[in-house]
């Protein structure tokens, strides 16, 4: 699949380095040495092709490196990449039978959020994602891919007429974040985010939320609770952008490395923390270099958490996702607490075994027939 090739949203990350990152410099020095040795070859020269083989053994060598020990800030500029899938490529290349969904019954048509039916694999689902646009005119429509209050008032529309008619829900995130303007503020941004977090924490049917790119503050939570939530590998999820932060802290966004790696926001990390259940693998040098091979693993992940959901009652599943969202953070409990608390788990675990040992004896003794 052809995906776009657009302008970058990552600062300078590729300016004059031909949709190369500034990490990958050595990368394109080879590229350019095997550019030179086909020209070579197709001039006349017949003993070229060993060189050529050789380099380009030496790029994918190369690239595995670079991409085995990425920083939190190249990281970032990864899931920026312009060229990087977006959530209607996945759309298009996972999903089927797609029929959008429009409006929030309220105010208006948000772009930067995309809801429909759909289908992947054997399960019928309703499609949530953010949209970024593939040019110019496209990502002006939507704003980039920050929501406005409308636009997570149509996710919640759709997330309930997904509840009322048994279909799971599937999130994909990739968003700076939500919208910051006045207009956005007017209509309640922080109330219709709010609202989403309370409502999906409750909804009486299976969710599954993948970060893609950036998930960025409130506005990738705003469709980002669910029963399973998993990440990229080189994706990012953050309460603030680093350059956010370091404006905050250094006064500066120069500093935004520094911030980038206080923040924790890479996959890893934040798998050690327990704010996500799974890392989603990628192609060596990103989904960019590959949209096909990451659709994949993205398709695989998908199909497999709702596969399991089935093995749940609704109210086991919910009342599973909302213990899943009350120990969100427990991380910052003390040894002696998790230690304290895990006791507790083993001695209320105990009583109950006790419990129904006893009702069971009761049970075998009260139905007893006499000889």
């Amino acid at each position: 699949m052809s995906i776009r090739a657009s302008a970058s949203t990552g600062g300078d990350a590729t300016s004059g380095l031909g949709g190369f990152l500034a990490f990958e410099k050595p990368l394109l020095r080879i590229q350019h040495d095997i550019e030179q040795l086909e020209h070579e070859k197709n001039s006349g020269s017949k003993k070229l092709a060993v060189n050529i083989r050789q380099q380009r053994s030496r790029f994918k060598a190369t690239m595995k490196r670079l991409y085995t020990n990425l920083t939190p800030w190249e990281t970032v500029l990864v899931a920026r990449h312009p060229n990087r899938p977006l959530s209607t490529d996945y759309l298009k290349l996972i999903f089927r039978d797609f029929t959008e969904l429009h409006g929030d019954r309220t105010f208006g048509d948000d772009k930067a959020l995309i809801t429909g039916f759909a289908r992947i694999g054997k399960h019928k689902v309703m499609f949530i994602g953010h949209n970024k646009g593939k040019d110019v005119k496209e990502r002006i429509a939507c704003n980039f891919g920050c929501a406005h209050p409308e636009g997570y008032r149509k996710a919640l529309h759709k997330m309930k007429f997904a509840e009322k008619y048994g279909l799971p829900v599937v999130c994909l995130i990739d968003t700076q974040g939500a919208y910051p303007g006045i207009g956005s503020e007017e209509r309640g941004i922080s109330h219709a985010i709010a609202v989403n977090l309370m409502e999906m924490a409750r909804l009486r049917t299976p969710i599954v939320c993948a970060v893609i790119g950036e998930g960025g503050s409130g506005g990738a939570l705003g469709i980002g609770v669910g029963d399973r939530a998993a990440m990229f590998q080189h994706s990012f999820y953050s309460v603030i952008s680093p350059e956010g932060c370091a404006a905050i802290l250094w006064k500066t966004a120069d500093h935004r490395q520094e911030a980038a790696q206080a923040l924790r926001i890479t996959a890893p990390e934040l798998q050690k923390l327990g704010l996500i259940d799974t890392i989603i693998p990628e192609p060596i040098g990103g989904a960019h270099r590959n949209p096909d091979a990451a659709a994949e693993s993205l398709e695989k992940y998908i199909t497999t958490s709702l596969d399991e959901f089935k093995l749940f009652a609704t109210d086991a599943l919910v009342a599973k996702r909302q213990q899943r969202i009350r120990e969100l953070g427990s991380f910052y409990a003390s040894p002696s607490e998790i230690a304290a608390r895990e006791k507790t788990k083993q001695r209320s675990a105990r009583r109950s075994a006790s419990r129904s040992t006893r009702l069971a004896k009761r049970y075998d003794a009260s139905t007893t027939i006499p000889a």
